[in-house]
């Protein structure tokens, strides 16, 4: 069954890659703090319908009102009309599907702030210029790490990374695109037998530059980061993706590129560690793009190991 048919690049949205330049975040009592202060009328009868839903009754424990306030304002502004099931549950965050503006299908994440692996978001955070003075407090953690992922995905878009395009944010919980739909879910490339892997590779390891490019690291890139669906290949979740300033950030590029070098070896590519490393950090490359691979002739197929 062939499971996608081209891993094409996408174009920068920007002649010029971003730089140093970094968003203004802010980590205070949002709308939806406000919100669930106040508990109106009309507020506690949504809080009230959401969670006697099916989807939300196991939350009632993790999710605050706080967090039900958010879902409630970012219905408010139209970023969500309807939600569906969950997509994913884990123990820092939950994925649901949910009907956006236009009838779109959007992925709706919600970050618990009881988070069990606070002290891995921490690491993550510090270091971090625009987390400065995070402290300890948990659910400023947890709000810093939802606003860092939307930031970190709407940098990478600007650099022509193809990744899940960000919507919304509002406290703990990020709208973004739905990259594939549940009953036609897109595939983990561990989940792919890649017929052409050394085009997949020009692409992630093009990507990966981009990243660096616009002052990101991944952090976490693996076989399993990376996703198929309709022809594309999309880099995913970026929530832990720190700066190049980071005191980390060497350290986790280097394991990103042996990560992403092991399994493309594993596919019969030419490549290693220290090869991708010097190619992603090439200060006198050009970060819009890869002559070694056209955008209209960058194809493969992929058939699905599930098959």
């Amino acid at each position: 069954m062939t499971e996608s048919e081209e891993f094409g690049l996408v174009a920068p949205e920007e002649a010029d890659t971003p730089g140093d330049e970094w968003e203004s975040i802010d980590v205070t009592d949002t709308e939806a703090d406000r919100i669930a202060r106040k508990r109106d009328r009309k507020f506690d009868e949504f809080r009230k319908r959401l969670k006697d839903a099916d989807q939300f009754k196991v939350e009632q424990s993790v999710f605050d009102d706080a967090t039900f306030a958010a879902i409630y304002k970012l219905v408010q502004d139209g970023h969500i009309d309807a939600f569906g099931g969950p997509i994913s549950t884990g123990k820092e965050a939950n994925v649901y599907e949910a009907l956006g503006q236009d009838d779109t299908d959007v992925a709706v994440k919600i970050y618990r702030i009881n988070a069990s692996n606070f002290r891995h978001m921490r690491d993550y955070l510090e270091g971090d210029p625009r987390f400065e003075g995070i402290g300890n407090d948990k659910k400023r953690v947890v709000l810093a790490w939802t606003q860092k992922e939307f930031a970190n995905l709407e940098r990478a878009r600007r650099a022509g990374v193809r990744v899940p395009e960000p919507i919304a944010v509002e406290r703990n919980v990020l709208v973004m695109e739905l990259v594939g739909l549940v009953e036609d879910r897109a595939r983990r490339l561990a989940e792919v037998n890649v017929e052409n892997p050394e085009t997949a590779y020009e692409v992630v390891r093009e990507y990966m530059r981009r990243l660096h490019s616009a002052g990101l690291v991944h952090g976490d890139l693996s076989e399993y980061n990376m996703i198929i669906h309709d022809g594309e290949l999309v880099i995913i979740d970026l929530g832990q993706a720190v700066t190049v300033h980071h005191p980390n950030a060497g350290e986790f590029l280097r394991r990103d590129c042996r990560n992403v070098a092991k399994f493309f070896s594993r596919q019969g590519t030419d490549t290693s560690a220290d090869d991708l490393y010097e190619f992603v950090t090439d200060v006198d490359a050009d970060p819009t793009g890869d002559p070694d691979v056209d955008e209209r002739d960058a194809g493969t197929d992929a058939e699905s190991t599930d098959e």
